[in-house]
């Protein structure tokens, strides 16, 4: 039987306008994984933005590329998604837009057709209001950003730290415990 890891956005990032939104840290449920860390980020960008540790990385890696922005939206959107109640919806469809859509916005990201939104959708929000734009945005990470971010120091610099720690005497002495635990 599986444990299935669930992490929640929540704890992904600090973002002004969603206070519910942080950079805690995360304690897996599960150390059954079959793939964790930067093995697990290495299968797909999916598999990434689920681990706060990797989206943190992914983060720094785009501040270097001056695209963190884009991170920024899609977890925002992913966060939008899960807001209950008009006024509440439209108070964070108002800060997404402004933050990333308006053509003032502070961390404008760059989509097709943003020149044709504007305030008036607002007005009536819906939990995928956003949608084509975020999956416009993921596909530019996956497509772009993130095959780079594969090659980057900080991940490898990361990747080799993990190796390191697995092949550590204490790593080795914990994992023959818990075999023989598991064996007997």
């Amino acid at each position: 039987m599986h444990e299935t890891l669930i992490i929640s956005y929540e704890d992904v990032i600090f973002f002004p306008f969603f206070p519910e939104i942080n950079d805690g840290e995360c304690h897996p449920s599960s150390s059954h994984q079959t793939l964790k860390g930067t093995s697990k980020w290495a299968t797909s960008l999916e598999n990434l933005l689920e681990d706060p540790e990797g989206v943190k990385r992914f983060r720094e890696f785009l501040k270097k590329e001056f695209s963190e922005e884009n991170v920024l939206f899609w977890l925002a959107c992913e966060e939008f998604k899960k807001t209950q109640g008009t006024k509440q919806m439209q108070e964070k469809a108002k800060e997404i837009y402004m933050t990333f859509l308006s053509s003032k916005a502070s961390s404008q990201v760059n989509v097709e057709g943003q020149s044709r939104l504007n305030e008036t959708i607002l007005e009536t929000p819906h939990p995928l209001m956003f949608q084509k734009l975020q999956d416009q945005i993921f596909n530019l990470m996956k497509y772009d950003s993130y095959s780079r971010f594969l090659k980057s120091d900080i991940f490898l610099n990361h990747k080799k730290s993990e190796e390191q720690e697995e092949n550590s005497p204490e790593a080795q002495t914990a994992a023959k415990r818990a075999s023989r635990i598991y064996n007997t």
